[in-house]
């Protein structure tokens, strides 16, 4: 469940980036918001969901949740690597996920294509920064 975890991040990532980017262009050079506009929003939005169910699967198996269990809240707190995998990373990442999905549902209610492309830019843009703030790099590039 890590390895599925870990690897479709990679693929959360890469899409999460592109669709930020490819938001930012359409908005800034007044493009039409065409149906691949739309498609690379979408995928974004669902392989970001599919990511948070995977992840909290794992968060449920994982040794940080086994660990929090046997010391308490109040010592994982204190420990800045156990903190980082059992308390920022998964609410970053939720958070992530919500401006994600803020900004599919909003971008829909917009009537002009700049401002389309606007909203996905900002909300993606948000979420992709929450997200890449807690991601556990060293933990991240030790499995490449």
């Amino acid at each position: 469940m890590k390895m599925t975890h870990s690897y479709w991040a990679y693929l959360v990532l890469a899409l999460l980036i592109i669709a930020t980017i490819n938001a930012i262009i359409g908005f800034t050079q007044n493009k039409e918001f065409k149906d691949k506009d739309l498609r690379i929003s979408l995928f974004t939005l669902i392989v970001t969901h599919i990511q948070l169910l995977i992840g909290l699967g794992w968060y449920f198996m994982s040794p940080s949740y086994k660990a929090i269990k046997e010391v308490g809240m109040s010592e994982a707190m204190g420990n800045p690597g156990l903190r980082l995998l059992s308390v920022e990373h998964p609410l970053m990442m939720i958070i992530g996920i919500v401006f994600i999905t803020i900004g599919w549902s909003k971008h829909k209610k917009q009537a002009s294509d700049k401002g389309k492309f606007k909203t996905i830019a900002i909300f993606y843009g948000l979420g992709l920064l929450f997200i890449l703030s807690r991601i556990p790099w060293g933990q991240w590039f030790s499995q490449i």
